[in-house]
């Protein structure tokens, strides 16, 4: 191996190990900000700051930030994909159901995944194992559902407003990142990072006014600390991570992430916040996680040898 190789592996397990556990910290602390800032405010806020303070670094240190206006408006659809209708509706969700449950949800994003990159892949056939991947995922959301599915609409329809809102935010987190591996900008994945949030910040911004959320905003230190540690760990660190995991591993292999996210997540809102972690969680989970597992492992049954050829090199360079 030589040392351009072990650089870059080093880069891509570092990478890995980043989003794993630093992403899966961020549920617990989007679950405390939202109990004291509306999510388009808490959203707002966090991206305002992370996205220009992350494009200011980037040009102090001499790297270009310029964008065309149809890189600007690729950025902008991606920035409100993966930042507005997931990241803010995930703490929408929050509002309304347990943080570890929410993470549990989002685990089936690599469904997501395979679902849409096989959609838009003419000819590409489902692999045995990607459908069975499929079936157990939307088995492990019936069963994570199905608490509050039986007592009724009267007893738990928030609940299921909150699940519903969860599923919807992975949907748009898959759709941005798989046109985040698309779509080239002139600028590298930081200051892409950077533009992204800085744009869905002042979507928020303007949702929130909109809603009327900004007199209903109360700053206090809990909120703040919250909010400080998702644009330090989430959105400067993790978040960049990703974007770059992205641009150099393939994206089934970047949806991995989604093993060990949920773990972290229950641990910490069991840990911190009390939540309760009962059978029916636990089942759904095993039974998502296998899912993921699965899926992400599954092959289109046209592309198979292409795959094989591609495997080796990121298997010797990052897993």
């Amino acid at each position: 191996m030589t040392e351009a190789q072990r650089k870059f592996r080093l880069q891509v397990i570092t990478a890995f190990a980043l989003v794993y556990v630093l992403w899966g910290s961020t549920y617990l602390a989007i679950g405390i900000a939202v109990q004291h800032v509306p999510p388009p405010m808490m959203g707002g806020s966090r991206f305002v700051v992370a996205g220009a303070s992350m494009l200011l670094w980037r040009k102090l240190t001499g790297n270009s930030i310029g964008v065309t206006w149809s890189e600007f408006a690729r950025l902008t659809v991606l920035g409100v994909l993966l930042l507005v209708t997931s990241n803010v509706v995930l703490g929408w969700a929050e509002q309304m159901i347990p943080t570890g449950l929410t993470a549990l949800l989002i685990a089936i994003i690599p469904l997501w995944f395979l679902l849409l990159e096989r959609l838009s892949h003419k000819g590409e056939r489902f692999s045995s194992r990607a459908v069975v991947g499929i079936v157990l995922g939307l088995i492990g959301v019936a069963i994570l559902m199905w608490p509050k599915l039986r007592v009724g609409l009267a007893l738990g329809h928030r609940e299921i407003f909150g699940m519903t809102l969860a599923i919807c935010a992975s949907v748009s987190w898959a759709t941005g990142s798989i046109l985040s591996k698309r779509w080239h900008v002139g600028v590298d994945p930081y200051g892409a990072s950077g533009w992204e949030m800085l744009i869905a910040g002042v979507v928020n911004l303007l949702v929130g006014g909109v809603l009327g959320e900004w007199s209903r905003t109360h700053w206090d230190r809990a909120a703040v600390l919250a909010i400080i540690y998702l644009i330090v760990a989430g959105s400067w660190i993790g978040f960049t991570a990703y974007v770059w995991l992205l641009k150099n591993v393939p994206t089934s292999k970047v949806a991995t992430y989604a093993y060990v996210n949920p773990i972290v997540a229950v641990f910490l809102g069991w840990l911190v916040l009390h939540e309760k972690m009962d059978g029916w969680m636990f089942a759904g989970s095993v039974v998502i996680i296998l899912s993921v597992v699965l899926v992400t492992g599954a092959k289109p049954k046209r592309e198979e040898k292409q795959i094989e050829l591609e495997l080796p090199v990121v298997e010797g360079s990052g897993d």
